[in-house]
């Protein structure tokens, strides 16, 4: 019998499927762990194969709340070694069949439904992952081979109908460009973490609210796109529902019969090792903020510091000439958080690069795992004290680069020709290695806050947004406007054009949402 308290997912598929790899998908949806909720199962059996019908029917003999529902359609459907073969007839009676599904859903007031695909092999963890990730509409992630000898592609994407790279409307990118940020794209979803997208599909999972505003998988008449699933993502967007990945427990696809010889493997090495979901609770790895600061007591250090605290291990602070109360102040803020300061008694940063290396030499002192190099006007969006921890816990990368959003009031960044940071990934989190030799850029200003060859070091992006709080009023801007043309009156470190346009009174601004 149901605990009345428990959520009610209904697993929804349409299956036409070769009975071997049918088989594989129905034993993965019975290894799910569902201890938080009650799984209940709808399938459209659109099978031609007698077999896969068999094994519909098996599941449902040894399970409660299985429903088949019987198409009575007979297209055919083909793949091969290379492909899968779809046309415009297929590919609108399965978005009548996912409608179908979503239907009973809304009718049976479920509180999610979860989509997949008969030719995925999910880890026990899935539901676990995708319903604690707490968004309306979030797929795991699975990687396929389109083509027999191409590489692995995710089954999300940013824009369009597959495009996997970031690019901002009217943006001209180079070949060049495309290729980087496409593979940093794909590193990124390497990272267990989860991902805002412009697509997904295939293995979703779409909450009531969703539902209930009325999601659906019907064609978008004036929309050309190829494909059910980039019609109900552009109909989602267009609702104003964000969709997302998670990747911390990527499915299997059995995208061709020769697949099957990778599922122990793929068991072996994805199943076997993650620790449950309960255990992945904190930071284990230490992680350092390093920050300079400099008469910031009476801007947004507080509120920083007040963000930081939830999720830093220690702080080193370069008090760099305060002649009013900061370092005291950071002190009080990051009480119970252990605090190394240092006091500069005559400011370096008329020399910054000398300044970034007594930081860095300071910082390593405290032998961190992770150093997170933030200014005092610096502060992450909100879900980074959520996800820090994916990126801390992962081995492979060992440099996280964030695009920083330059903020003119507090609500409002600046985007035009000169003031585009935000389309650029710069390095914040650096894991510290013994034995890298660094090598600075050796300038004066605009040095990096970093050792210049920091990008020796295995690299990945992270979609974690940084807002800069640096330009946001009128007597800050004034004052390092004022700044700038002393310390590079001939801007040989600098751009005078963008020196010239911080005083400007008209710039397009841009809300931020969160």
């Amino acid at each position: 019998m149901m605990k009345k308290n428990k959520k009610r997912i209904l697993v929804g598929s349409p299956v036409h499927q070769k009975p071997e790899i049918l088989n594989e998908f129905l034993l993965s949806l019975t290894g799910l762990k569902s201890d938080s909720f009650d799984l209940d199962f709808f399938f459209v059996d659109d099978n031609n194969d007698e077999k896969a019908t068999e094994l519909l029917l098996d599941f449902k003999q040894h399970r409660e709340r299985v429903t088949i529902y019987q198409s009575k359609q007979e297209d055919d459907y083909f793949c091969d070694d290379q492909t899968h073969y779809w046309n415009e007839q297929l590919v609108w009676k399965v978005a009548n069949f996912k409608n179908r599904i979503i239907k009973k859903a809304v009718e049976e007031q479920y509180d999610y439904l979860f989509l997949i695909d008969s030719d995925l092999v999910l880890h026990p963890m899935t539901m676990e992952y995708l319903v604690k990730a707490d968004k309306d509409i979030v797929s795991e992630v699975f990687w396929t081979k389109w083509q027999p000898v191409s590489e692995p592609q995710p089954q999300v994407w940013l824009v369009d109908e597959y495009g996997q790279w970031h690019q901002e409307r009217g943006e001209e990118l180079s070949d060049k460009e495309i290729a980087i940020r496409y593979q940093s794209f794909l590193s990124m979803l390497k990272i267990p973490g989860l991902y805002e997208v412009g697509g997904l599909g295939a293995c979703t999972l779409i909450s009531k609210k969703a539902l209930t505003i009325g999601v659906n998988f019907n064609p978008i008449k004036n929309l050309s796109f190829w494909g059910e699933d980039r019609h109900f993502c552009v109909r989602a967007a267009a609702m104003g529902i964000s969709l997302y990945v998670d990747t911390h427990v990527p499915a299997y696809h059995i995208y061709r019969k020769d697949d099957l010889k990778g599922i122990d493997k793929f068991k072996n090495e994805h199943q076997g090792t993650l620790p449950d979901i309960n255990v992945i609770t904190g930071n284990q790895a230490k992680l350092t903020l390093s920050m300079v600061v400099k008469n910031e007591s009476d801007r947004f250090l507080k509120h920083a510091l007040k963000e930081h605290r939830k999720y830093i291990d220690e702080a080193v602070i370069i008090d760099d000439g305060s002649t009013d109360d900061t370092l005291e102040l950071c002190l009080d803020v990051l009480n119970g958080i252990p605090v190394h300061t240092v006091e500069n008694q005559i400011s370096k940063f008329a020399n910054e690069v000398e300044l970034r290396k007594q930081q860095w030499a300071e910082t390593i002192k405290k032998e961190p795992d992770w150093i997170l190099n933030l200014d005092a006007d610096e502060i992450f969006e909100k879900r980074f004290a959520y996800e820090i921890h994916d990126l801390l816990q992962q081995t492979k990368f060992d440099v996280f680069s964030f695009r920083l959003y330059d903020f003119w009031n507090s609500t409002h960044y600046r985007e035009d020709a000169l003031w585009r940071a935000h389309l650029t990934y710069r390095p914040f989190l650096v894991r510290h290695r013994e034995g890298f030799v660094q090598k600075w850029k050796d300038t004066p200003q605009h040095c990096g806050r970093f050792p210049e060859n920091i990008y020796e070091l295995p690299n990945s992006i992270s979609n974690l947004r940084l807002q800069h709080f640096g330009w946001a009023n009128p007597d800050i801007r004034l004052e390092k406007f004022r700044r700038y043309s002393a310390l590079d009156p001939e801007s040989i470190h600098g751009n005078s054009e963008q020196y010239q346009s911080i005083l400007d009174e008209h710039p397009n601004l841009i809300r931020w949402k969160e």
